[in-house]
This record gives C-alpha cells, sequence and structure tokens, in this order.
C-alpha cells in the first residue's frame, strides 16, 4: 500500500473518494492523455467493485518493520513466502496524520492498520483468482474488438483503486484510504522540504509501481 500514489493538494478533504480515484488513474502511466470523464467512469466502476467484494480470507504471516517512511509504503505483499511487511513508522504517522487534521471519526484508531492488511488482501485475492477478470468486464474497457468478439482489457491503476475502496467498506472507513495515503505523501513532502523527517520526497506526481514490488 504506498503513501504516495496520486498528486497531493492543500485541501484535501474536499476531493470526494472518487476525485482522489481519477487523480490515481490520471497519475498512472498509460493514462496521461485519456478523457477525464472516461477515467471518472472508470473510477466509480473500480469502486463500486471494490465495495461489493465479500470478505476475503487468506493466510499469510505478518512482519511489522520500520523503514517505510524512506520507501514510500504502508504496507507490501510478497509472494514467496506469502508474508504482508507492515510498516509501523509509516502507520505510526498516518495515525498522527488523522489526529492532526481531525479525522478520527473517519479512521478509528486501528483503522490504518487494519485497512493496510485488507488492501494487500484483495490485491492478493484480484491477483490470483478469477474476480480479475470480473473487475476487467465491470470496467467495460475493451482491448480488442473483432465483430460480436470482445476482448476485455486491462485498466492500470484500478485495481488499486478497487483495493482501497474494498479497505474503506470492510473496515467501516467514513473515507477511502486513498485521502490518507494523499495526506502522508503531503505531510513526507513538506518533512523533506524542510530537511526534517524522512519522508520519500516525491509525493507530487510519482507512478504507482505496487505490482512491481508485490510479487517477488
Amino acid at each position: 500500500m504506498s503513501v504516495s500514489q496520486v498528486p497531493v493538494a492543500a485541501d484535501l478533504a474536499a476531493t470526494d473518494d472518487i476525485g482522489w480515484a481519477v487523480r490515481l488513474l490520471a497519475a498512472t502511466p498509460t493514462h496521461e492523455h485519456r478523457d477525464p470523464e472516461l477515467l471518472r467512469r472508470w473510477a466509480r466502476a473500480a469502486d463500486a467493485f471494490g465495495s461489493a467484494l465479500a470478505p476475503v480470507a487468506w493466510e499469510a504471516r505478518i512482519v511489522e518493520r520500520d523503514g517505510g517512511l524512506e520507501l514510500g509504503l504502508l504496507a507490501r505483499y510478497t509472494s514467496r513466502p506469502p508474508t504482508v511487511e507492515l510498516y509501523t513508522d509509516t502507520i505510526d504517522l498516518a495515525e498522527r496524520v488523522v489526529d492532526a487534521r481531525g479525522w478520527r471519526d473517519w479512521y478509528p484508531p486501528g483503522s490504518v492498520r487494519a485497512a493496510a492488511l485488507a488492501h494487500e488482501a484483495v490485491h492478493v485475492h484480484l491477483h490470483h483468482g478469477p474476480a480479475k477478470a470480473a473487475l476487467k468486464r465491470a470496467l467495460g474497457h475493451s482491448a480488442l474488438r473483432l465483430g460480436r468478439l470482445r476482448v476485455p482489457g486491462h485498466v492500470a491503476g484500478a485495481e488499486e483503486v478497487a483495493a482501497h475502496a474494498y479497505a474503506r467498506t470492510v473496515c467501516g472507513l467514513g473515507r477511502s484510504p486513498l485521502l490518507l495515503t494523499a495526506a502522508l505523501a503531503a505531510e513526507t513532502e513538506a518533512r523533506s522540504g524542510s530537511g526534517s523527517g524522512s519522508g520519500s520526497g516525491n509525493g507530487s506526481n510519482p507512478p504507482p509501481a505496487r505490482d512491481a514490488r508485490r510479487e517477488n
């Protein structure tokens, strides 16, 4: 779960969850010149898909460690053996950001950790099961059309939007974790700019690279 996935803005909460999902898609390589309305349609479809997913049961060991602020990560899944790395320094900062911004009603105590685990769980679910094809169908993007034949296409970033929507739903959050990741990106960028803390300093518009990090 990356903490620097979307462009940041000063009044973060003024942008709704779909708006942050659109920003995530727009910042994803291959979407630079997409019609904003198309991105919004994809964002709504991915958000609805993730929200409607049944709770995902999975087994993986959990390892807690520091170093997430330097990497720009809350959590990371690796498959050999199945492991979720939770970055306690980033989670602790996220909890402080929630309090500082007055967002505790949206993100109850402990929900950042729970959302990070749920987020990674649904990524594994989408990567290994039939749900990945179902998400493609829900998005309605065609990679190829031959007469009546239509091959559903991949939409980069849509799985990330779905994972955030799933985490919001199963953890009972008032807002998507996307809002919190944007706030963390703004916080780490400010820390980097002032020379304090250990932020990544690239939260304004970095490319999501989750798939390359997850399966290793």
